[in-house]
This record gives structure tokens, C-alpha cells and sequence, in this order.
């Protein structure tokens, strides 16, 4: 049994093999070994004994997997002890930046107009 703790971060973005490599500390074929895929079924179903990565609608598309499902596994198959899942802001995207000027701008008019 490990005594090691897993920070494993939940955002909106679900996370590839890399990232779930480096949280689990263990090999790429390891990550790959336990998870839930089939060679003839795409989506399989869910395996509470396996890591099960997010719906794909193709079979090229990469694997991901939701933070969620991480610490699970993590916790429940690999028992790792303490598992922490930290909801950290991710960095501003271009597209961010132009929603937040966006709506600056309509809270601006809504001021303009309100004064009126």
C-alpha cells in the first residue's frame, strides 16, 4: 500500500496521458495498461477496476480523462491514500480576454444607459 498523496487539478479541461502519468507517478505503458479501452469498442463500458477515459468519437482521437475519474482510480484501485483533486484557475486564453472586454464593454453601456 502507498503512502503517497495525488494533487490532481480540476478544471474545465479534461486531462491527457502525460498529465495523468505524472499525477499517478507511474510508467506511460502502466497508464495505458490500466485503462479501460477495447480495440472493437470505442466507448466501452464503464469498469470500476479500470482508469475509464471520457467518450471519443473517434478512434484516432487521444485519450482524456476527468480529474474525477483520476482520483477515483487513484484512490479506489491503486489506493493511494490521499488523494486531493484542487480546482486551480487556469491561465487566460485569448478568448477569455476578449469575453471579459466584452463584457466590461456592456456593463459600460448598461451605466450609460441606467444614467439616461
Amino acid at each position: 500500500m502507498e503512502n503517497t498523496e495525488a494533487n490532481i487539478s480540476n478544471s474545465e479541461e479534461l486531462l491527457g496521458i502525460d498529465e495523468v502519468q505524472r499525477f499517478l507517478n507511474r510508467s506511460r505503458a502502466s497508464v495505458y495498461r490500466y485503462t479501460n479501452t477495447d480495440l472493437r469498442n470505442l466507448n466501452p463500458s464503464f469498469n470500476p477496476r479500470k482508469l475509464n477515459p471520457e467518450f471519443r468519437s473517434d478512434q484516432k482521437d487521444p485519450l482524456r480523462f476527468h480529474p474525477n475519474e483520476i482520483a477515483r482510480f487513484a484512490k479506489d484501485i491503486l489506493r493511494i491514500k490521499e488523494v486531493t483533486v484542487e480546482v486551480l484557475n487556469s491561465p487566460s486564453s485569448a478568448t477569455q480576454n476578449v469575453l471579459m472586454q466584452i463584457l466590461e464593454e456592456l456593463r459600460n453601456i448598461r451605466i450609460l444607459l441606467e444614467k439616461k
